[in-house]
Formats: structure tokens, C-alpha cells, sequence
């Protein structure tokens, strides 16, 4: 493709070089880069593109988009294109270049600081149930029909959701849900796309700090801007912040609640507790009627499933379909039950901050577990305050805080679990350290009670521990599987396996 075709819509001045130059492949990555490619000089936290200008020229590239002006050995035949935003020009390009599929999509995305995940495979359920072929990307994986490509970021570089939207139209996808972080919008991932529906779930702080948001208001003015480019956007009507969120857009607005009135109320909403599953059910009224029952349990998964429903019903789904979807759904890594007892309860979910974890636990306790227990590590190479913070909060909802290991990196396993005792220790709650995982998450299953919610927090869909900068494979999952095959599960409380059966 011809460099002028890729470059319209942009702004730009040329450097050196024709824009009448074929494009065989286009890159952000020097390592990638060939003959024909065309590079994308970007700056990152780490590195800077425009300083392997050379470099990608000897291998090949024809044209490079800089922002700045580049050294380069007149000898090399290739064009400089400069722009204000290589990040902004890198989307636009990408999506020129992979021939516009996101117009050949319905484009659905989410964003917020909760909830985001489990709500992206709620639709991505209903639309497939109607019919309707839907990709998905998001923080655990790109979904690509029946290709599953596990994740980097919540959010991948434009380059490669670009190159995801093609794969998507070309084998039949009519839509695609994806996770829209704050990150993503600063850093201009999204760039080249317009979003038919926008969902904005919840806002509390998060990702502050150094390379991320300076504040909660930068945190929160960048979710904000993803219904800019937005036909439908769709709000939390609970949430604090909604009215803000609202403000100044031209997006038609809708609107789902379980609290404040909306276009999507949930009322009625009760916890159950059947066979050890742990699950919600609730009125529904405004744009549909009838009684829902979602089979994860908290009122987060009230909101989750009445933002899903109000895409999937804009979208057409049947109200049995939807309801069908919800009384089946499974999120790996979030809330995600494990069957293995009538007896007792256990759960793997992501919770990996003090704020997710205390939001997952208030919500488990509304269930009134006989006991509510917590197992949990924190990660090497982080701040020390998230092991202060997480030990506290179990401290204070657990009536058991089994502390283990959890990805501890560089440093010393038991030091983080001393971190984390240091928290606890300003609560009452009772503790045990057992700093191998598996024996840990044995010691749960084989002293598990009659009526006990388990929750194996902080691992979540992740699938390895980093040790000493070595990635181990470990799956929770397949740890309790190994467990239950090494022991006597007679003495499990309640045993009556469905998982691994």
C-alpha cells in the first residue's frame, strides 16, 4: 500500500523523501522491522524509538514517523514523516493499513476501574447466543473465533488491535467488546477507532503513581475522554461520579442502577447460596422486565450484568438469551467457583489491592459465611504499602488470613510475607504463613469447614509466579486438582467434586 493512502486524515510535514513509496509492513517494534517496513519512532518509559532510526534503516524500512527530527546517513533512501503524535498517527496508520475493519464492526468498549473484565465476557456470551459473532480483547485475552491469544495489556497497542479487527472481519466477527483502560487512552491505543456503545462501570483510585496518572483527576479525565469518540454511552447511574462522566458529551446517553432510578434498574436484589454456589438475583425493570439470576455472587455482579444487558439488548439479544448466559456465566479469575464441595465454598479471584480485595470481601460476607477465608500474597519488586494495606483489610474481614507467596520476583519470599504480617498485625484476625502456594491453598481445602467461603485471592486468571526472574508455570486451578488427587478427599468437609470430575 502506498504511504500517501496511509497517511490520510493525518497532519503532517515532510522531512526528507516521497510519500509515493510502497508499504509492505508497518512496526513499532526495530525488531520486527524488514524491507518495504515502515517504523513508528515511538517514546516510551523505557525507550526511545527515534534513537534506532539507523538501525531500522540498514534492515530495510522505507519510511520512518518521528516526531523529532532523527540522525540519518543521507545515504539511506527513506522518508521521514513528522507528526505531532506518533502514538496518534501509529492508530490512524494501522487502521488505513489493515483496510478500516473497525467500520465493518459494531465496536463495544468498557471502561473503569472495576468490573471491566467480567462485563466484556458477559456480552461477548449474549451476542454470541444471538447470533451475532463477537470478538473480544481484554486484560486475560484476545478472543479471535476460536483463537485465544492471552493478554500483555489491558489494553494492546493500536498496531495490534488493528490487526485483531481484521482477523475479526475476516473470519465472519460482527462486533467486538474490548477493555478500554485510562492507560490506553492516554498513551493513544485507541486511536483509529470509534466506539458504537461505551460502557463506563465505576471510579475509585487507582494506577497513580510514577509512569502511570499523576492524580485521581488526570485517572479519571482520561476515562472521561472515551466518550468523546462514542455513539452510545452507557453509566453506572450508582457511581459517584457519573454525572461528571456524562457531562459535556454529544453520545446518546443510557443508563443502569440498582440504587438510583435508571433506563436498566435492578430491585429486589438477594444473595443465594445453593450447593456451595454463590449467586445474586434481582428484579429487573425499564428497558426489560423479569427476574435475573447471575451466578457470581456480590452487587458488583448486579452492575456487571445490567451494563451487559443494556448493550445486548441495543443490540437486539432476546431476554432468554440474556437470562440463559447469566445463569451460566464464568469469568476465569474473577469470582471464579471452583466446585469441589457441597460443603464449603472456594473461589480464585484477581484481587490484588487493598481495594479490590476489601470490595470482594464485603461482598462475600453479605452471605454470611460460618467463616470467610483469605489466602493471599504479594509481589516482589512493589510497594510495600500494598502489603500493609491488603494485610489490614484481611486482617479486619477475614476470620482466617492464610498469607503465601504471590510472584515474589526479586526478593525474599518470606520478607514480603513479614511485610504483610506487619498489616495484619493491627487487627485481631487470625493468621498462618505457609509460603509455598500449593501447601498453602492445601492447608485451605484440607481444615475447610462447613459453611466456609474460601477465596484464593490475587492470582487470578494468571497462570505463573515469577522467581528470581524466571517465570514458573502455576495454575491454581490445576494446584487444587493435584491436591485433591494426593490426599484423602473422604476428609474433605462435604467433598462431591463437579470440576475435575
Amino acid at each position: 500500500m502506498k504511504l500517501d493512502i496511509l497517511l490520510e486524515g493525518l497532519s503532517f510535514d515532510i522531512l526528507s523523501g516521497s510519500t509515493d513509496v510502497d508499504i509492505q509492513t508497518i512496526s513499532g517494534d526495530s525488531r520486527t522491522i524488514g524491507a518495504g517496513s515502515l517504523f513508528f519512532c515511538v517514546k516510551g518509559a523505557a525507550f526511545d524509538g527515534h534513537e534506532f532510526a539507523e538501525d531500522v534503516a540498514k534492515k530495510g524500512a522505507v519510511a520512518l514517523i518521528v516526531e523529532k527530527e532523527v540522525k540519518l546517513d543521507p545515504s539511506y533512501s527513506v522518508t521521514i514523516v513528522k507528526v505531532d503524535s506518533v502514538r496518534h498517527a501509529m492508530g490512524i496508520v494501522a487502521a488505513a493499513f489493515y483496510g478500516q475493519p473497525a467500520k465493518e464492526l459494531t465496536v463495544i468498549g468498557i471502561t473503569g476501574t472495576k468490573g471491566k473484565t467480567t462485563t466484556t465476557y458477559m456480552i461477548r456470551e449474549m451476542l454470541e447466543g444471538s447470533g451475532i459473532k463477537t470478538g473480544l480483547i481484554g486484560t486475560i485475552e484476545t478472543i479471535i473465533g476460536d483463537e485465544h491469544i492471552p493478554s500483555v495489556n489491558t489494553t494492546p497497542e493500536s498496531l495490534k488491535i488493528h490487526e485483531y479487527l481484521r482477523k475479526m472481519v475476516d473470519i465472519g466477527c460482527k462486533s467486538v467488546v474490548m477493555e478500554v483502560s485510562s492507560q490506553a487512552m492516554m498513551l493513544d491505543r485507541v486511536s483509529g477507532l470509534f466506539f458504537d456503545y461505551a460502557i463506563f462501570s465505576n471510579l475509585s483510585e487507582d494506577h497513580i503513581g510514577p509512569n502511570e496518572h499523576g492524580s485521581f483527576e488526570e485517572y479519571r479525565d482520561w476515562k472521561k475522554k472515551l466518550f468523546d469518540i462514542t455513539k452510545v454511552g452507557i453509566f453506572n447511574a450508582d457511581d459517584e461520579h457519573a454525572e461528571y462522566m456524562m457531562a459535556d458529551h454529544s453520545c446518546d446517553k443510557l443508563t443502569y442502577g440498582l440504587k438510583n432510578p435508571a433506563d436498566y434498574k435492578a430491585d429486589d436484589a438477594h444473595m443465594y447460596n445453593e450447593n456451595a454456589v454463590l449467586g445474586v438475583e434481582y428484579t429487573i425493570s425499564g428497558k426489560m422486565t423479569g427476574e435475573i439470576k447471575v451466578d457470581m455472587p456480590g452487587d458488583f455482579s448486579v452492575h456487571n450484568s445490567l451494563a451487559a444487558i443494556a448493550v445486548a439488548k441495543a443490540m437486539g439479544a432476546s431476554d432468554e438469551v440474556i437470562k440463559k448466559v447469566l445463569t451460566g456465566i464464568k469469568v476465569r479469575g474473577r469470582v471464579e467457583l471452583i466446585p469441589i464441595s457441597d460443603a464449603f465454598t472456594i473461589m480464585i479471584d484477581y484481587a490484588h489491592n487493598a481495594m479490590s480485595l476489601e470490595s470482594l470481601l464485603k461482598s462475600l460476607k453479605l452471605y454470611e459465611p460460618k467463616r470467610l477465608v483469605t489466602l493471599f500474597g504479594c509481589g516482589g519488586n512493589r510497594a510495600k504499602s500494598r502489603r500493609f494495606e491488603m494485610g489490614e483489610v484481611s486482617g479486619n474481614m477475614s476470620d482466617l488470613t492464610i498469607i503465601t507467596s504471590d510472584n515474589p520476583r526479586d526478593e525474599d519470599p518470606d520478607m514480603i510475607m513479614a511485610d504483610i504480617v506487619t498489616g495484619i498485625s493491627k487487627t485481631t484476625g487470625e493468621y498462618i504463613e505457609i509460603a509455598d502456594r500449593k501447601d498453602a491453598i492445601r492447608y485451605a481445602i484440607m481444615n475447610a469447614k462447613e459453611g466456609d467461603v474460601i477465596v484464593l485471592a490475587g492470582k487470578g486468571h494468571e497462570d505463573y509466579q515469577i522467581i528470581k526472574g524466571v517465570k514458573h508455570h502455576m495454575d491454581e486451578r490445576e494446584l487444587i486438582g493435584e491436591i485433591l488427587k494426593e490426599e484423602d478427599v473422604e476428609k474433605i468437609c462435604g467433598y462431591n467434586n463437579r470440576y475435575f470430575a
